[in-house]
């Protein structure tokens, strides 16, 4: 018999996991000097509707504090940008 709950949140897992770019958003922040990055996965409501990823992160910045952020991004012909928390 089929879990319908599991097979939900499954579904939405996967969903949600898919709408982050860790390769990009790193690429971003180190362009922009930050070091010592990782990836908090994907930020709820963080960015703009037409943005599809939402890459949540914590880095130092070049004066050595940590900072946390979201890196926004669409899939065709946008650039990155990022959001400060």
């Amino acid at each position: 018999m089929i879990n319908y709950k599991k097979m939900s949140l499954v579904i939405m897992i996967s969903l949600l996991t898919s709408c982050t770019s860790p390769k990009d958003a790193k690429k971003a922040l180190e362009s922009m000097g930050y070091t010592d990055i990782k990836m908090t996965g994907y930020s709820f409501f963080a960015c703009a509707d037409e943005d599809f990823y939402h890459t949540g992160f914590k880095a130092q910045n070049a004066n050595g504090k940590t900072v946390e952020g979201v890196v926004c991004s669409g899939i065709f012909f946008k650039n990155s940008y990022v959001r400060f928390k």
